[in-house]
């Protein structure tokens, strides 16, 4: 078993000569050290370094779960994924995230976790929807408003049937080719062309 390190500083400003003193002095061997990121970035180059170094039976050390991850769900996921790998945790910080994910009661919660992630995640997705539905029954429309007014829609109409490209419609009315597309798409859906 090796004990590896894991730590993450989220300014390039910051030092994490604290951080790494610490995980060598609970035992870790090797330490991986990411600067200037923020934990909800998934592919932090270090972290995903660390990953790969880490083989089953090993144990990763840090300081405080923030460190791993910036959401629950994020940390969730991360332990489940280190526990199917075979790789135990410890946090410094948090004893309480010492679970033995070698033994079936360490795999239980770490299966309890993840279905209480996902039971999140799906709950959070549902009210969303569920308010998104609301308010079009109400006649709002979620998003930012159209720079293509029916002005600027008539206009590119107009441009669109003597022969102009999206393009060159875009260019004459100081919007995105692909403001111009959509508007054109929604014009002749109301018009049922």
């Amino acid at each position: 078993m090796t004990v590896v390190g894991y730590a993450r500083v989220s300014t390039r400003d910051q030092n994490p000569a604290a951080q790494e003193a610490e995980l060598r002095e609970a035992g870790a061997v090797r330490v991986f050290v990411d600067h200037g990121t923020s934990s909800r970035v998934a592919d932090r180059p270090q972290w995903v370094a660390c990953r790969d170094y880490l083989r089953p039976g090993d144990e990763l050390v840090f300081r405080a779960l923030d460190r791993l991850a910036g959401s629950e769900v994020m940390a969730i996921q991360v332990i489940h994924e280190l526990t199917e790998q075979g790789v135990s945790i410890r946090s410094l910080t948090e004893p309480a995230l010492s679970i033995d994910t070698s033994s079936p009661m360490g795999q239980a919660i770490v299966g309890i976790m993840a279905v209480l992630a996902q039971l999140r995640v799906d709950t959070i997705r549902a009210n969303t929807m569920r308010g998104l539905a609301y308010a079009r029954s109400q006649g709002r429309v979620g998003g930012r408003p159209t720079v293509m007014g029916p002005e600027r829609t008539d206009a590119a109409l107009r441009m669109k049937a003597q022969g102009q490209s999206n393009t060159h419609i875009a260019t004459v009315l100081g919007v995105s080719t692909s403001s111009v597309r959509r508007a054109l798409i929604r014009a002749q859906d109301k018009s049922g062309a």
